[in-house]
């Protein structure tokens, strides 16, 4: 019997490989002679490089970077070299979570720290870079990352601005001449779990500037100086994709990369099911597990358990879920591939309990998945 393992992560409590590793512990003591494959996941967001390099085999490479505010940090990302492709997950450089609340600004925040793990990556001979962009703390339009490339954006007496998304406003010039030329020898894929817009309504500053640090007002600055670089970058290239969907994505990295790297777009869930060989591991498969933190509605927007199942339904294996909890409308992803859902919690418990504990509740539930599994023949 074959079991394939294929999670996300738990948030503020276990990365997907830990998860994976709990789920088969429990699994092997129901089933000791099944074989258990882990197969780490993500969708995009934070965890993303982690998952790939992991499950590829991949090497972990560092750096030290400019953050989002200014402040150095520590900066990982993955490299694969039997495709020479780079995994970089923009939370690593320029992620909320290296922001502490109270000290966010989506007015300055920058993208800068991204460009310089780019740069190390064509150092390194990328032919494909993997752009995952979840969790980002800035609202520049990418202006950070393209500068740290080369790119020079200039006011009317030709200074250059400086950094974060407030200072487009005040934009005058592109100067492109600088502009790393790597960058047109390589293939770039974003992997983003959004469509929204650079502008508007729906746009980059509207949906996420707030939880990024921007009071109302601000919104509308942010989204007025974006909409004027868009301006500036159309005139530049001679094509406009502030309307592409995704463009909006990690404050407007989706439309840098569009823009100037001609990325494409695809779900995080799909890139990181095809690095890791998901579907040759799912398809002499007799069941597929998978997981993440809370599994409700929102899950069939392209999150990790939905896109595993996709690949899981291909060669007709059932998939079980393992969440931390079962949110609201769960219950509509069973028609949509995924088989059974279970929380982990084994009784009433605070959610920081649950996440302390989460190791062993995954190795309780998956031992008694594994049970169910055995009493109603599904070994052979």
């Amino acid at each position: 019997m074959k079991i394939v393992i294929a999670p996300d992560s738990f948030k503020d409590s276990l990365d997907a490989a830990g998860v994976a590793r709990a789920i088969a512990l429990g699994l092997s003591e129901a089933l000791p002679a099944a074989e258990l494959v882990e197969c780490p996941m993500a969708d995009g967001g934070e965890g993303t490089m982690e998952a790939i390099v992991a499950a590829s085999h991949g090497e972990l490479r560092r750096l030290t970077v400019r953050g989002p505010l200014g402040q150095q940090v520590e900066a990982g990302w993955g490299w694969l070299a039997d495709s020479r492709t780079a995994v970089i997950e923009m939370a690593q450089a320029s992620g909320i979570q290296l922001v502490p609340n109270g000290q966010r600004d989506a007015c300055r925040s920058s993208t800068w720290g991204t460009g310089e793990v780019i740069a190390a990556a064509l150092a390194a001979g990328a032919q494909r870079i993997v752009l995952a962009i979840g969790g980002s703390a800035t609202n520049d339009g990418g202006s950070g990352m393209l500068r740290a490339l080369g790119l020079r954006l200039l006011d009317a007496d030709g200074q250059a601005l400086e950094e974060g998304g407030l200072s487009l406003a005040r934009l005058a010039r592109i100067d492109a001449s600088g502009l790393d030329p790597r960058l047109a020898q390589v293939q770039v894929e974003v992997a983003a779990d959004v469509d929204n817009p650079l502008c508007g309504v729906n746009g980059a500053s509207a949906i996420f500037g707030p939880q990024k640090g921007a009071s109302p007002e601000q919104v509308q600055a942010l989204d007025r100086a974006l909409g004027h670089f868009a301006d500036h970058c159309a005139h530049l290239l001679g094509k406009d994709v502030r309307d592409f969907p995704g463009c909006g994505a990690a404050g407007g990295m989706g439309f840098a990369a569009k823009a100037f790297m001609g990325a494409r777009f695809r779900p995080g869930v799909e890139v990181v099911a095809e690095l890791a060989g998901l579907d040759a591991l799912v398809q002499d498969a007799d069941l597929v597990i998978t997981g993440e933190g809370r599994f409700d509605a929102q899950t069939l927007r392209g999150k990790t358990p939905m896109g595993v199942a996709r690949v899981a339904k291909r060669h007709g294996v059932p998939v079980v879920v393992l969440a931390g909890t079962l949110g609201e409308g769960y219950e509509q992803l069973y028609a949509h591939g995924i088989d059974a859902a279970f929380a982990l919690a084994s009784g009433p418990m605070t959610l920081e309990q649950a996440c302390a504990d989460a190791a062993q509740l995954l190795r309780a539930r998956a031992g008694d998945i594994a049970r169910v599994w055995r009493c109603a023949g599904g070994w052979r």
